[in-house]
């Protein structure tokens, strides 16, 4: 007698408990129980047929938050499609440039962004288009098949698609629920943008995994953060954020501790969070619980919840679940000791299944089949981790990764520049921001504010330095070597002076 089994959590939840709220869309208000959502993904999954999207196609969203985009991804991976949702913040050529890469069957747009390059239908057309598509039927979803694609950027400045398979993708939300206490009663409150980890992965798979539910707001604003969070109607137990979003809640007018007691935790990551940031929040009772992961390997570490064990152990990333192994290695690929910081490496089933179309950068990433995240890190006698440096010369700005080279590259041929570098310097609101040192020829003035603004029309916003300085020459090594520690040496002794 055949069998048929759920394809994926919502369709296993939708039986568990067909009535239980999944997901709230709060720009709308419209709510959607386990089995309302399942019946979408089933819909979506028709539609994204009835377009010729298959197996290893791309299906780009170029799109703001919305519950559409989470229906998306899961029709995506019932039918093998690859759901790719590029940053709308982008400048046009650097959306198109991804467009391009991607090659994508469908590009969904938003109709509330101007220039979306290549789009084919908007949300709206396709949430009106829901209704009247024949549910497909139940199909088993090879869990090693990609469905996700986050591109990033690599120290060329060239994207590179992360391919993130189901298992991946389900391994890290295993992860996060193990570190992060959730379970059915469990509330997200999801802000941040969702073709990042956090926004995708992070503010809705452990919940629906778990039974939980998402509340999907279309972006972080502060005050209205701060308001959902204290709302007693909505019992929010999970929110996800980076450092400069936890910030920018404390620094409100109408902040109060006791509007975020009904949290499990805040949750951080994606940049550096300063410990006596996060010793600020833990004096007024709110744990925060600090966490590492990447597009690559999704959650790696994360903290206790324990208010004395944040306070002693602030700045710390905490530790990895047994489904994930790490190894802290020197520059020969030995293992370090305790205490001596080493570069990050990660197996387990967290880790992507490659770059899109680049075998080379592949292969160049695993070391006998560790991935090697670039990222310097030490672990204490206690266990606890602390991501101490970059190995690359990306910095974050805002929870947002800049990769210096691609800045530099827009200023190739720039009049009367003879060369530049940029480097990421401290910035109290933002976490980091870009600083562009810059030799202009011999004799010649350059323009800062002209610079900045041929920046401007070439990429996102916070991309673009914050700061310019000129210089006579860089520092280089004997092998011609740009020194950026040698440059940010510099600026730091220019900003105490």
């Amino acid at each position: 007698m055949a069998t048929s089994s759920p394809v994926d959590s919502v369709a296993l939840q939708a039986r568990l408990g067909p009535d239980r709220l999944a997901a709230v869309e709060l720009a709308s208000g419209a709510r959607f129980s386990y089995a309302a959502l399942d019946l979408d993904v089933a819909r979506c999954a028709t539609l994204l047929r009835e377009r010729g999207c298959g197996v290893g196609d791309r299906v780009v969203a170029i799109a703001k938050n919305h519950v559409a985009q989470l229906i998306m991804h899961l029709a995506c991976a019932r039918i093998g499609a690859i759901y790719t949702p590029l940053n709308w913040r982008l400048a046009r050529p650097e959306l198109a440039t991804l467009v391009a890469r991607a090659r994508p069957r469908l590009t969904v747009g938003d109709e509330r962004l101007a220039e979306r390059p290549g789009e084919d239908i908007t949300l709206r057309e396709l949430l009106r288009e829901l209704p009247r598509a024949a549910p497909a039927l139940p199909e088993p979803i090879d869990p090693d098949r990609p469905s996700l694609m986050l591109f990033t950027s690599g120290t060329t400045g060239q994207p590179k698609g992360v391919l993130l398979s189901e298992r991946n993708i389900t391994d890290t939300a295993l992860n996060f629920t193990m570190l992060a206490r959730v379970g059915r009663s469990s509330v997200f409150l999801g802000d941040a943008p969702m073709f990042h980890t956090i926004g995708l992965i992070s503010n809705t798979r452990p919940a629906l995994l778990s039974g939980g539910t998402c509340l999907i707001s279309e972006a972080f604003e502060p005050a209205v953060t701060l308001a959902r969070l204290a709302d007693p109607a909505l019992r929010v137990s999970h929110y996800f954020c980076v450092p400069q979003m936890a910030a920018a809640l404390r620094a409100q007018p109408t902040y109060e501790p006791a509007k975020l007691a009904g949290l499990t935790a805040l949750f951080t990551g994606g940049a550096p969070h300063a410990a006596a940031a996060i010793r600020t929040f833990v004096r007024e009772g709110i744990p925060v619980a600090d966490g590492f992961g990447t597009s690559e390997v999704g959650c790696v570490f994360g903290m206790p919840l324990e208010l004395p064990v944040i306070d002693d152990k602030a700045g710390a990333v905490g530790f990895c679940t047994p489904r994930v192994l790490t190894r802290i290695v020197d520059e020969a690929g030995v293992d370090c000791p305790v205490g001596t910081a080493g570069e990050l490496l990660v197996r387990g089933d967290t880790v992507f299944a490659g770059y899109y179309e680049s075998p080379e950068d592949t292969a160049a990433a695993f070391c006998d089949g560790w991935f090697r995240t670039g990222d310097i890190v030490r672990v204490d006698d206690d266990g606890f981790h602390y991501v101490v440096d970059r190995k690359k010369d990306m910095f974050i700005s805002g929870g947002e990764n800049v990769y210096p080279a691609e800045i530099e590259a827009c200023l190739l041929g720039f009049p009367d520049l003879v060369e530049a570098s940029v480097v990421g310097v401290p910035d109290e609101r933002w976490g980091e921001v870009g600083h562009l040192v810059v030799v202009p020829t011999k004799g010649k003035d350059l323009d800062s504010a002209r610079l900045l603004a041929h920046l401007h029309e070439r990429l996102a916003r916070y991309k673009v330095p914050r700061f310019v300085t000129p210089m006579e020459a860089l520092p280089r090594t004997s092998t011609g070597k740009v020194q950026k520690q040698a440059i940010r040496a510099v600026l730091a002794k220019t900003d105490a002076s």
